[in-house]
């Protein structure tokens, strides 16, 4: 038997299909929502569908942005010959926290995971690849400390090497299996000035 109406029930589970948002969160949600003034939750959908319409990928970085370039990679005063690849855009987010990079990034949108069928093709590495054109000094490693992320790094270091670009990886700071958008700034920061070369 459903507890609530058609309406709040199917605004439970679509709330309920978001990451990280269990039911119990969902129904929180929604009797918020339910109960919030019309006008801010027409402002709250508006965000949603304006942010679905006009997000797109930066023609650098691939980050997530609004403009063709993203206000890193737009930014002059930023080192854009030292290049951090991150396998999202969460992880490039961490970084920023800090304060302390001065590079770029080029965002994966993923890592290597032969388990679940995803493939160096899968991920952003032919536009990396792409940017080594350009005069790149340094590509930080910077994929999480998973299986996942390692392969990534490894496959990574192994086509950028013949390149003579130098490659490094973030340090040990980080722990293994550690999702970098949870980890703290100054365990970020100990990983980045820590990095050793591959």
């Amino acid at each position: 038997m459903d507890l609530y109406s058609g309406h709040i029930n199917k605004l439970i589970d679509e709330l309920a299909g978001l990451p990280g948002i269990g039911a119990k969160s969902a129904q929180r949600l929604a009797f918020h929502l339910v109960n919030m003034p019309k006008e801010r939750v027409e402002r709250l959908a508006r965000a949603i569908t304006e942010a679905k319409a006009n997000v797109r990928y930066c023609r650098e970085c691939l980050t997530l942005t609004d403009q063709e370039l993203c206000p890193v990679c737009a930014n002059v005063k930023r080192d854009h010959r030292t290049i951090m690849v991150v396998e999202n855009t969460r992880d490039l987010a961490a970084y920023e926290k800090t304060g302390k990079y001065e590079g770029v990034y080029h965002v994966l949108h993923g890592a290597i995971s032969p388990m679940l069928g995803i493939g160096p093709a899968d991920i952003r590495l032919k536009e990396l690849m792409a940017r080594l054109a350009e005069e790149v000094d340094e590509v930080i490693i910077a994929t999480n400390s998973s299986l996942e992320g390692e392969t990534t790094a490894m496959y990574i270091g192994k086509l950028i090497k013949p390149t003579g670009i130098r490659v490094t990886r973030i340090a040990s700071g980080v722990p293994v299996g550690g999702d970098l958008e949870y980890i703290d700034e100054v365990t970020l920061l100990r990983a980045l000035e820590g990095r050793t070369e591959l």
